[in-house]
């Protein structure tokens, strides 16, 4: 049977672990990832067998990914190969790992908006919200801003999911806005489920707009089909009237996490309030700025230390 599996065409080993370990317990969107993987693979080694599966060949393989992508994509397809190249050797259907010390390349990054706003410049961009007496997309942007949700877990909340008394906001769901049917979804993983602090301002100023809605209808979904360019370019003209450097909408959930480490919020409760999977997460995320502190740390180090002298 395994000499039989090793004969095996290698992209179709890949579709069979897909369809065995992925189908149904992943999200569509992320399924959507490992099926479009799949393409690729098939793409890039159309009559490799998995038996015949080196480091070479597989080199080559993700030489050819990275032709067309950056070289984050490509380590996330890479990440995705590798796990079913991992069970297979795993199963002793192979009996070497091909992807031991691969190397990582890609195509030069497209240059991308700001990761995030200082809090400078996200004061100018709330100024520059229109805040009416009912719901609006700058009310949601606002909520971003305020609690760093996904923007489809900020789509998902609905007025049961506030607890105005405890000041807590319910995450533990997704809108699914990329399926022209809409309707609620899992969360990005287990880590997702929360509960996110809210200040008493913003609470009480969803608790008078929320009151009379459908207790289990999404607060900011008037239609099934939303779309997230819609929401941006939002966004985007706020910025310009702002006179700020022009942001993304998950921009904002990174914007939310930088004012929290630095105003020295641990990265563990960073890392709870984002639900992220693990502190690792965050830390790699934003490297750059835990960098930075360290930085500031160690004069305040020195400045101590200098005092005892």
């Amino acid at each position: 049977m395994k000499k039989k599996q090793a004969s095996q065409l290698f992209y179709r080993y890949f579709e069979e672990w897909i369809d065995l370990y992925k189908v149904g317990s992943v999200r569509s969107v992320t399924l959507d990832k490992y099926l479009m993987s799949l393409r690729w693979v098939r793409r890039l080694a159309p009559t490799l067998k998995l038996s015949d599966l080196n480091k070479r060949n597989y080199q080559e393989m993700l030489n050819g990914y990275a032709m067309h992508h950056e070289k984050q994509t490509t380590l996330d397809f890479h990440h995705q190969v590798k796990s079913a190249i991992l069970d297979a050797l795993d199963e002793g259907i192979i009996t070497t790992n091909p992807t031991r010390k691969v190397v990582i390349k890609g195509k030069a990054p497209v240059r991308t908006r700001n990761k995030f706003l200082n809090e400078y410049d996200v004061k100018k961009l709330i100024q520059q919200l229109k805040l009416e007496n009912h719901l609006n997309w700058d009310w949601f942007l606002l909520l971003i801003i305020k609690t760093g949700l996904r923007f489809s877990e900020a789509l998902a909340l609905t007025p049961e999911d506030f607890d105005f008394n405890k000041q807590l906001l319910r995450v533990n769901k997704t809108w699914d806005y990329k399926s022209c049917h809409g309707g609620f979804q899992k969360t990005k993983n287990e880590s997702s489920i929360r509960k996110v602090r809210i200040d008493w301002q913003l609470a009480m100023q969803f608790s008078q707009m929320i009151q009379e809605l459908p207790q289990d209808q999404p607060i900011f979904v008037n239609e099934k089909r939303i779309f997230n360019s819609t929401v941006n370019n939002r966004l985007k003209k706020l910025c310009e009237n702002a006179k700020i450097p022009p942001i993304s909408i998950h921009g904002l959930r990174h914007t939310h996490a930088s004012l929290l480490l630095f105003g020295n919020v641990s990265i563990a409760s960073v890392a709870q309030r984002l639900g992220h999977s693990s502190m690792t997460t965050t830390q790699e995320t934003y490297l750059h700025i835990i960098k930075e502190l360290e930085a500031q740390d160690s004069e305040k180090i020195m400045q101590q230390m200098t005092k005892i002298s």
